[in-house]
Parts: structure tokens; C-alpha cells; sequence
């Protein structure tokens, strides 16, 4: 269609290729593609007529008739395009919704964004008693499990966004896995004389005992309270606050178990001091743990590491220090011989090769809600089982100091 500049055409037929604009019904039927073209074809058009428009108003041979035909038409025009544009829009929309909708989780390219909305999904279903949609189970699951296997200390340490409250120096030394009634060897290898045990010690412990070692299941439960404000909040604020408290209560239980001075009946076997490790003695701590050090196997002395608590290890630094400010300056590990584990929960210095520390989650993890009566604060719950095994007691020496003689 052209708009020329003779007045009376113009006048006559300002806009006829149009239908009227309730006939524009018809465009909710098209798809998302001809609404595209449609809506480009319409722009080309008005931006025609307002080009004319333009050239009109300037030239004075242009009548009044004629300017005022291609306003109509551009009102005309823009009203079209206005009405197309809306339902291009919310066309697009809708689909956009649909389409993301249908990919979920798995659509999201950051593996960490992916592992923070599906753990935010994983608390808010808990919290309101709904099912996990199955890309968040699957994002959250090694296996086929119940998508509560990445919440375990394995995985869950090096997702974290923050630090946690309290930590488990014992990560960093000791064996972790997630296996359902796992049984291990004691030794990782063997020779072909397989009565061949280089530690007389370690072989009679294997004679004793057994060659392999087998995990138990022993429940626990974490609490985390969350306010109706975080659990509506952001996902990455959800997320923080509950791994933190996770992470805090998992740490918190593993080192409470494993370094008990006096374990609970049935957990005994978890404990550092109650599973009868040999114990050296010394005039002083310092001479002790370098007697234990001594006393190892050379397989486990040489990866041996000390677990003791700062205030044992600042003592011993004011002994040999004696005004010498050399040894206060100097790394534990080269006063002692060993890498040094801080944990004020070691009231003995424990010595030995802690690789033979081995800390087993059961996968099946339970996620449930429940609630504080006297705060009225919802809490998330996580009921996990594991167990803590010294799979070499003859790997290990707790450094004592000698009683003093009585006179």
C-alpha cells in the first residue's frame, strides 16, 4: 500500500489493507512465530506512514486533508501494533515459562546454582510436607536414592557457601565414605605369603579380630530451625543456613563419638579411648608423644600424624621454651616430629596414622519436620546413621604421662 500525495486517495482509503481491530482476534490462534512476522510487518508499515507523516507536515504544497489521513492511519497503525506486540509478548512468556518449567534444575548451566535451587527445593518440599520434583532428587543423588546422599560430609564440605559453626579437624585425616553395610579389609594389600605381617603387633590384632572390618548403623539427628522468613527468602539463604547447621551438627557428633574419654554403652568401639589403643607413657607430654612416635610400626610412623588439644601443645611449647622465643615461632610440626591436628576434645594425645580412622554414612538419609512448642520455630530434621571405626588399633598410640610414684 502507498500513501501519495494526492489528498482525496488518501481520504478516501487511509488504512483499507487493515482489518478492524476486533477482527484482530484471529492473532491468538497464530503462533509465537507469525505473531513475530505479523508484528514486524505492522512496524514496517507504521514506521512508513510515519515517515510520510513527516515529509507531509514539511512540505507546503501538502493539505490539511492529507496530513490528517496519515495521522489516522498512524494512530490506526500503532494501536494494531500495540495490540500484537501484547499478545507476541505474553505468548512468549508462556512458552518461556513452559519451557523452563520443563527443563527444571537440569536446565541450569552453574553446577553450583544447579546444587544450591535443588537443595532449596529439597528443605522447602520437607518443610511443607510435598514430595521433591524428581530433577532436584536427581540433582542431590549419586544413586537412586532419596536425594539426601549430597548432604553428607563427603560431598557437602567443599559445597559449602559459608563455613560452618563448628568444624571436625578429623575430616582432613581420617577415611570417609557413604556405603550401606560396608565391610572393609583391615590392610589395603597383600602379600603372597599371607601369613607375612611385617608389625608382630598387627598380626596379632588380625589373629584376634579379624581381617576385615564391619560398619554398624548408629542413629543421630540434627536440628535446624528455620523461620518462616529464611524458608521464603532467597535459595542461596536457605541453603546457607541450613548446611551450616547441617555441617555443624554432623561435625560436632563425629568428634563427640570418636575422641569420648568415656564413651556411651554401644559406642565404645568408636572412640579413640575406648577401644583399648596402647597407651605410652612419659614424664612429660612432650617426652610421651615422642615415645609414642617411637613406638609405632615404621609403616604407620612414617604417615603418622599427633590429634591434641592447643592447650596441651602450649604447654609443652612454654616448657622447652624456657624464655627461648625461638619455639614459639617454630611450626608444631617440626617440634614435634609429627604434623600436629588441633581439637580440644583430645584430652590424651592421640599418635598414629589415622588413615585406620574410618567414618561410614549410611546412604539412606531421613529429611522429616518437626516443631519447637516453646518457640513455635519450624525445624528441619535430619536422621542419618554412621559409625566410626579404628580399623588398626596397632596404627595408633595415646600419649599419656607417667602417674607420679607414691612415697
Amino acid at each position: 500500500m502507498v500513501f501519495g500525495s494526492k489528498g482525496a486517495e488518501a481520504k478516501k482509503e487511509p488504512f483499507k489493507a487493515f482489518l478492524p481491530i476486533k477482527s484482530l482476534q484471529f492473532f491468538s490462534d497464530k503462533t509465537l512465530y507469525e505473531l513475530k512476522q505479523n508484528l514486524a510487518t505492522v512496524g514496517q508499515q507504521l514506521k512508513k506512514v510515519e515517515d510520510d507523516l513527516s515529509q507531509k507536515a514539511i512540505d507546503p504544497n501538502a493539505s490539511m486533508d492529507d496530513i490528517k489521513a496519515l495521522q489516522q492511519s498512524k494512530s490506526d497503525l500503532k494501536m494494531r501494533f500495540d495490540v500484537i506486540k501484547e499478545q507476541h509478548d505474553s505468548l512468549e512468556a508462556e512458552q518461556k515459562a513452559k519451557f523452563e518449567q520443563n527443563q527444571g534444575i537440569t536446565a541450569i548451566e552453574d553446577p553450583k546454582q544447579q546444587k544450591v535451587q535443588a537443595k532449596a527445593e529439597m528443605i522447602r518440599a520437607t518443610m511443607q510436607g510435598r514430595s521433591m520434583t524428581e530433577d532436584a532428587r536427581a540433582a542431590l543423588s549419586d544413586r537412586k536414592g532419596n536425594g539426601g546422599e549430597k548432604l553428607l560430609p563427603k560431598t557437602v564440605s567443599d559445597e559449602l557457601l559459608h563455613e560452618p559453626f563448628v568444624k571436625n579437624p578429623l575430616r582432613d585425616i581420617s577415611t570417609f565414605t557413604n556405603e550401606t553395610n560396608l565391610e572393609v579389609p583391615k590392610i589395603s594389600f597383600q602379600l603372597s605369603d599371607d601369613d607375612f605381617i611385617a608389625d608382630e603387633e598387627t598380626a596379632k590384632e588380625m589373629q584376634a579380630t579379624g581381617d576385615t572390618v564391619v560398619f554398624g548403623r548408629n542413629k543421630f539427628k540434627v536440628f535446624v530451625p528455620i523461620s518462616e522468613t529464611i524458608l521464603k527468602g532467597s535459595d542461596v539463604n536457605l541453603v546457607q543456613t541450613v548446611d551450616q547447621a547441617l555441617e555443624s551438627g554432623l561435625a560436632a557428633k563425629e568428634k563427640k563419638v570418636a575422641l569420648a574419654k568415656t564413651p556411651k554403652v554401644g559406642e565404645e568401639s568408636m572412640s579413640f579411648y575406648g577401644v583399648g589403643i596402647t597407651e605410652v607413657t612419659g614424664e612429660t607430654k612432650y617426652k610421651a608423644i615422642k615415645a609414642a612416635i617411637a613406638s609405632l610400626h615404621e609403616d604407620y610412623r612414617d604417615n603418622a600424624k599427633i590429634l591434641m588439644s592447643f592447650g596441651d601443645y602450649s604447654d609443652i611449647i612454654e616448657t622447652l621454651a624456657n624464655g627461648n622465643t625461638t619455639y614459639y615461632d617454630a611450626p608444631p610440626e617440626r617440634v614435634l616430629g609429627k604434623p600436629v591436628v588441633f581439637v580440644d576434645a583430645a584430652v590424651d594425645p592421640i599418635v598414629g596414622d589415622f588413615r585406620y580412622s574410618h567414618f561410614n554414612y549410611d546412604i539412606e538419609m531421613l529429611k522429616d519436620r518437626d516443631k519447637d512448642v516453646k518457640t513455635g520455630i519450624e525445624l528441619f530434621v535430619l536422621t542419618a546413621w554412621f559409625d566410626h571405626k579404628i580399623k588398626l588399633k596397632s596404627a595408633f598410640r595415646i600419649a599419656k604421662v607417667a602417674a607420679a610414684p607414691t612415697v
